[in-house]
């Protein structure tokens, strides 16, 4: 059946009003952070992980709690350690007898990754074996052990967090590790306001209730829907050219990227980005992804995708220095 069908349409334009609805629930807890928060329903739209990168203090723990709340999602919370393991995230075997027939037997006992929103707190401080153990349940949805696999519950969404002051004691994550996450989410501080908003709202004896709008059946439609978002082939033949253009081999790479970048993005960053420029428009209202969207998400999608160069790093450029070259190098053909 088409999407232009007014059955599918009507449901459609009803769970986008929804989306609003959870907006809202989820300002309920948190003051400001709007970019934030939409990039979180991004992630979760497009059905991808995400890394969130901030300073202690901003409310990155609050703010999953808070969308598992108003998602009636279960939640649960790891705190990256050096001395993690990885059993202690997804599970291990206990050896049980039957006390009445005297029998033993090996029974898994399910690790905290078998939930809908994970939350991998500091996840640089924990050695790579123990990072690692993540790349199956967020590539597969699923947990193998002991040569079974089992499958992880629907929707699975892992939200981690690095702090990008200390690093003494951390474990930078390996390239293949930061590919899983569909963006990477700066946290930045809040504006005066919003400062002073959150002191009144967390100093006080009334603790802020988060409704609930939606559930995983909603999230999982969402989620479908999303696949179904239209993109033009110039938008495609774009975004395409972009990530190629992130590579210092490639003829269209602009100056920044050969100075800069030591190794560029790889495909998975165009299906991320064309996924995320889905997911926003749908979030937006729409039925078809625009070179906004492209341009919105670029900086998200890409900035842990790039391997920056010495120059960079003795210039202080970042990676959001090279998207903005290669955006200014390579505009899409109708701006």
């Amino acid at each position: 059946m088409p999407i232009s069908s007014p059955l599918r349409e009507a449901d459609l334009q009803a769970q986008i009003a929804r989306l609003a609805d959870l907006r809202a629930a989820i300002a309920q807890a948190i003051v400001g952070q709007d970019a934030v928060v939409e990039q979180l329903l991004i992630g979760l739209l497009a059905g991808g992980h995400c890394l969130l990168e901030g300073v202690p203090g901003l409310g990155k723990t609050l703010l999953v709690r808070s969308l598992g709340q108003a998602l009636a999602l279960e939640f649960r919370r790891v705190q990256f350690t050096p001395d993690l393991m990885p059993s202690d995230i997804l599970g291990t075997e206990l050896l049980e007898e039957d006390h009445g027939t005297g029998r033993r037997a090996f029974r898994f006992q399910k690790g905290p990754v078998f939930t809908h929103l994970l939350l991998a707190d500091e996840l640089n401080r924990t050695p790579p074996k123990t990072q690692a153990a993540l790349l199956e349940a967020m590539a597969e949805r699923t947990v193998s052990y002991a040569g079974v696999t089992y499958p992880l519950p629907a929707p699975f969404f892992v939200l981690a967090t690095q702090n990008p002051l200390e690093q003494a004691g951390t474990y930078p994550l390996p390239e293949a590790q930061l590919d899983r996450f569909l963006l990477q989410i700066r946290v930045d501080y809040p504006s005066a306001e919003e400062e002073q908003a959150i002191l009144l709202q967390t100093t006080g004896g009334a603790t802020a209730q988060v409704p609930q709008v939606m559930d995983a059946t909603a999230i999982l439609a969402l989620q479908a829907w999303v696949r179904e978002v239209h993109v033009g082939d110039d938008l495609l033949r774009w975004i395409t050219r972009l990530v190629r253009a992130s590579r210092p081999g490639d003829p269209a790479a602009p100056d920044a990227v050969h100075h800069y970048v030591r190794w560029g993005a790889g495909p998975r960053a165009g299906q991320s980005l064309v996924l995320a420029a889905k997911a926003r428009a749908l979030l937006h209202g729409r039925l078809a992804a625009t070179r906004e969207d492209v341009m919105a998400l670029a900086a998200p999608v890409m900035r842990h995708r790039l391997l920056l160069s010495f120059a960079a790093e003795a210039e202080q450029k970042q990676a959001d220095d090279v998207v903005t070259a290669l955006l200014r190098a390579l505009p899409h053909p109708d701006a």
